[in-house]
C-alpha cells in the first residue's frame, strides 16, 4: 500500500525528540540541535533514522567538527559503510570524494550506485570546500513521483523492469565534459562493467511506499524497443524531476546531508565555473530491491560468482 506524498507533513516528528523543520513541501527537512558523531546516543540515532524515512533528505548545519575519520565513524553507527565498486576511496576505507578540479561533478539525475543489486540505502555527504556562489544540490522524491503518475501509467510502471549500468554514455550526459573527464570515467568509474536488472517500481522495505527506480544509470527498459524504452523512460523520469517533487540545498562548509537512497534521486548543479568544490560521501549498504510483484533485482555483470570470488 502506498501513502500520500504529503503524509509526513501531518505526522509528528519521531517521538518528539528532534527539532525538525521541513524545507520542501514534499521532501527534505533540516534537523537542528544534533551534533553528528559516533557518540550519538541510540535514542537520537533511531529518531534520525525515522526522520530520514519520513522526509527522505535530512540537512544538518554546523557539523564542522567532523573530519574524515569522524565522518566514517558516524557512518558505521548509522549503517554498514561500503566502498564504491570502482572508484578508489580517499584514505580510510569508505570515503568517496567528489573534487571539481579532477572531474568530480555529478550534474545528472541519479540514485547512487544503482548498477549493483543491493545498492546503498543511504548516503551521508559532507561539504568540505564550497564555492562562494553556485554548487547547490537538488533532491527529488521518487515516491511522490510515483504517486503523481496517472493510474494507467502506474499500472504500466508496476510491471516494468530495467537494466542499470555504470557503462553509460558519459559524453552524451555531460556534453561539456573535457576529454580528460571522459577518460577518467571510462578508465576508473567504468573500469569494471556492472549491469543489474531492477524493477522500475520498488517497494520501500521500511514504510511500504512505492517509488520509481530510474535515474542516469538506466541503460534500457526490458521488453520494448530501444526507441520505446527511451520514450517510456523520459515520461516516467519527468515526474521525478517536477519541481514540486524536489528540494534545493545551498551548501555551507561543514554541512552534512543524509538522504534515503531508496526513495530519491539527486543532481549536483554545475554552475560554479572554475571555483573549487569538494564534497565527501560515506554510503551505507542496502537491501536488494523488490518490485510490486515481489521479484528481487538480479545482478547480471559481473556474474554473481565473480563478485563472490572477488570478496574472498
Amino acid at each position: 500500500m502506498t501513502t500520500s506524498a504529503n503524509a509526513y507533513l501531518n505526522a509528528p516528528d519521531p517521538d518528539g525528540i528532534l527539532d525538525v523543520l521541513p524545507v520542501g513541501g514534499r521532501i527534505g527537512a533540516e534537523v537542528r540541535g544534533v551534533r553528528l558523531s559516533a557518540a550519538l546516543d541510540d535514542t537520537t540515532l533511531a529518531a534520525v533514522r525515522a526522520a530520514l524515512v519520513r522526509h527522505k533528505v535530512l540537512f544538518f548545519r554546523g557539523q564542522g567538527h567532523l573530519d574524515d575519520a569522524g565522518h566514517e565513524a558516524f557512518g558505521k553507527r548509522f549503517g554498514k559503510p561500503v566502498a564504491h565498486p570502482t572508484v578508489p576511496s580517499r584514505g580510510g576505507d569508505f570515503l568517496f570524494e567528489l573534487d571539481s578540479h579532477i572531474g568530480g561533478r555529478a550534474n545528472h539525475w541519479h540514485t547512487d550506485v544503482t548498477f549493483v543489486d543491493g545498492y546503498p540505502f543511504a548516503s551521508i555527504l559532507r561539504a568540505v570546500t564550497i564555492p562562494a556562489a553556485g554548487g547547490d544540490t537538488v533532491w527529488a522524491n521518487t515516491a511522490a513521483a510515483y504517486q503523481n503518475l496517472p493510474e494507467e501509467l502506474r499500472l504500466l510502471a508496476d510491471r516494468l523492469r530495467a537494466i542499470h549500468s555504470n557503462a553509460y554514455d558519459y559524453a552524451a550526459q555531460r556534453p561539456e565534459a573535457s576529454e580528460r573527464e571522459i577518460n577518467l570515467h571510462k578508465h576508473i568509474f567504468a573500469s569494471t562493467v556492472y549491469e543489474v536488472e531492477h524493477p522500475v517500481v520498488r517497494v520501500h522495505p521500511e514504510n511500504g511506499e512505492r517509488s520509481l527506480l530510474l535515474g542516469g544509470f538506466v541503460k534500457r527498459i526490458l521488453g520494448v524497443s530501444a526507441s520505446e524504452s527511451q520514450r517510456i523512460y523520459e515520461i516516467l523520469q519527468s515526474y521525478v524531476t517536477r519541481l514540486e517533487n524536489t528540494v534545493r540545498w545551498r551548501w555551507s562548509e561543514g554541512d552534512v546531508v543524509i538522504w534515503d537512497n531508496r526513495a530519491t534521486q539527486h543532481y549536483a548543479i554545475d554552475d560554479y565555473g572554475d571555483q573549487h568544490r569538494v564534497v565527501r560521501r560515506v554510503t551505507l549498504d542496502g537491501e536488494i530491491p523488490r518490485g510490486v510483484d515481489g521479484r528481487e533485482s538480479r545482478q547480471i555483470l559481473p556474474e554473481p560468482t565473480a563478485l563472490l570470488e572477488a570478496a574472498e
